[in-house]
């Protein structure tokens, strides 16, 4: 029995260029953009009427998973709480290593970025720490202690 392959997340977003701008700063490269409107296809494969989307692909530099994120111009959709703590149900973060946590963290807070917490030692084998990013979605980053 063979396991399925993690393709990629999809994130929705407001404001696409700033996600897009956010996520290949921390080094993930953008590998398409595309629109989509009047697709009876993209409405029934989502369960929405009248989509119209634009849409950013940004792989990890490995090639091994992706994130898709859409901006939603149609139809319109009820506000969520971007300012969601992490104990809520549903997706939460997602978590990405890095190599110079404290680099990045400063490179992404040009992008809007705040840490949630604080960047901690983890038992001495992880630095670790949540920032608020695109949409009020929570990236961990994550740096191995040598």
């Amino acid at each position: 029995m063979s396991f399925p392959r993690f393709e990629h997340l999809g994130i929705v977003v407001d404001d696409l260029p700033a996600a897009v701008a956010f996520f290949t700063e921390l080094g993930l490269k953008l590998e398409g953009e595309s629109s989509l409107a009047d697709s009876s296809a993209v409405d029934r494969i989502v369960g929405l009427d009248g989509v119209r989307s634009d849409v950013a692909m940004v792989r990890t530099p490995d090639g091994h998973a992706a994130l898709e994120l859409i901006k939603y111009h149609a139809p319109a959709a009820p506000d969520g709480d971007a300012a969601a703590p992490a104990n809520v149900s549903g997706l939460r973060h997602v978590l990405f290593e890095v190599q110079d946590i404290q680099d990045v963290i400063d490179r992404l807070r040009k992008h809007g970025a705040e840490l949630v917490g604080e960047l901690v030692n983890y038992e001495n084998s992880f630095w670790l720490c949540y920032l608020r990013g695109p949409a009020g979605i929570i990236v961990e980053l994550a740096e191995r202690v040598s």
